[in-house]
């Protein structure tokens, strides 16, 4: 099987820094893959190398066996890629549904010609009432974002870039911030999302969900490969418990927002 997403011997150098040395992985197509590692590993380099914020001094980046790895980002996400930010910023002063109503018009407004030839947005508006059915917040569609609370705010991230018709949705840290039950809750919206059909990558420091619901885990340490493979395993790994979670520690031993 083709991988959906292949980045192969990715190497990233700011300045003197080596943030990623001769890293990478592949996902295939319909899988939902944990991507860990210790604060500096290189996890956020690697999430902007995918998406094209970074440009590597060295190796390549395919996605659908294509290579994208010079590609600007705009490019990237018509391929089919998107990102949910672990800092969500929407447009305030829009409701929650015109939010996701913007993104879902991005085939409309990919050119300043078509989008004046196109001003109706009446299918991109049910479109988004759909992704706010399907992510749970549809009761607050009409609501302006600065009313919710950041559970919701997550959700709304989330919308936003199903909204773009992703193939590959990239989920930087989406639980961050989140208290047990609404982690819980948007971990399991996550496995609605993947079990969809979605091919989904997630970025996170809560322990306890990424072990719950990802099928398969690559770990970053000081930017470079340290283990891959189903969960249990890479997390039961010594190399992984030294570097990640601490020498002699166990998953299920560290809080669930490590």
């Amino acid at each position: 099987m083709t991988a959906l997403l292949s980045v192969k011997g990715v190497t990233v150098r700011f300045g003197g820094v080596t943030a990623l040395e001769d890293a990478g992985f592949d996902l295939q197509p319909g899988e939902l893959l944990g991507l860990l590692g210790p604060n500096g590993a290189g996890k956020t380099t690697m999430m902007r190398s995918i998406t094209g914020v970074v440009t590597p001094q060295a190796g390549e980046v395919t996605l659908e066996g294509h290579p994208i790895t010079r590609l600007p980002t705009h490019q990237r996400v018509r391929r089919g890629l998107g990102l949910s930010q672990q800092i969500v910023r929407p447009f305030r002063s829009m409701s929650v549904v015109d939010n996701v109503t913007l993104a879902a018009g991005h085939a409309k407004t990919a050119s300043p010609l078509t989008a004046l030839g196109r001003r109706l947005r009446s299918a991109e508006r049910e479109r988004a009432l759909e992704l706010l059915l399907q992510v749970g917040i549809s009761e607050v569609a009409e609501s302006e974002p600065s009313s919710l609370p950041l559970g919701m705010l997550k959700r709304l991230e989330v919308a936003r870039a199903l909204a773009l018709d992703p193939k590959l949705l990239l989920l930087d840290e989406p639980l961050a911030g989140l208290n047990h039950l609404e982690a819980g809750r948007l971990a399991d919206t996550i496995v609605a999302l993947n079990e969809s059909g979605l091919s989904i990558i997630l970025i996170e420091h809560n322990l306890s969900e990424v072990l719950r619901i990802c099928q398969r885990l690559v770990v970053l340490d000081n930017g470079r490969n340290l283990a891959a493979g189903e969960p249990r395993a890479v997390m039961d790994d010594p190399a992984v418990q030294a570097a990640y979670l601490g020498s002699g520690a166990k998953p299920d031993e560290e809080r669930a927002d490590a």
